[in-house]
């Protein structure tokens, strides 16, 4: 199991909002762990604007409910780090887009994996990208605590 990584947006989405996503237990076991303390998660500043954005346009939230979304999402504990432009800009050659390549590139010159539950971003970045369920198996004797949900809510 990975004591550090850089979550995208495919997986911090799910911790939010559980209805109708794929891979929630995977998403919820990596929750679980940096709640609790063992994990470490560097993410982009891009993370926030593409959740407010999905809450916003996609689900269709209400303006207060995403003003709570944005209030909560401050309040993750999050490690925030941006990539380098150059290391952006050489995932975006490779068929990113600059918004997936900003995560890779970040993980990538952390030298931590990027856990995602994005295809293309597997197919391309596979030296830097996980699927989100890969690397969940805790070290002999470490329970995994259990963890409340934290959505935002009208």
């Amino acid at each position: 199991m990975t004591d550090e990584a850089v979550l995208d947006a495919s997986v911090v989405l799910k911790w939010l909002k559980a209805e109708g996503e794929q891979q929630l237990a995977a998403a919820q076991a990596w929750e679980r762990l940096f709640r609790a303390g063992m994990l470490f998660v560097t993410v982009p500043s891009l993370l926030f604007l593409e959740i407010v954005n999905i809450a916003a346009r996609r689900l269709r939230w209400d303006a207060e409910r995403v003003a709570a979304l944005a209030v909560a999402l401050g309040q993750f504990g999050f490690a925030v780090q941006e990539p380098s432009l150059g290391r952006v800009a050489y995932w975006t050659t490779q068929g990113l887009t600059a918004y997936d390549a900003c995560y890779v590139a970040l993980a990538e010159e952390r030298g931590v994996p990027l856990i995602t539950a994005d295809d293309h971003i597997l197919a391309i970045a596979g030296t830097v990208a996980r699927p989100l369920g890969a690397g969940l198996e805790p070290a002999e004797g470490t329970e995994v605590p259990s963890t409340e949900r934290r959505t935002p809510s009208t």
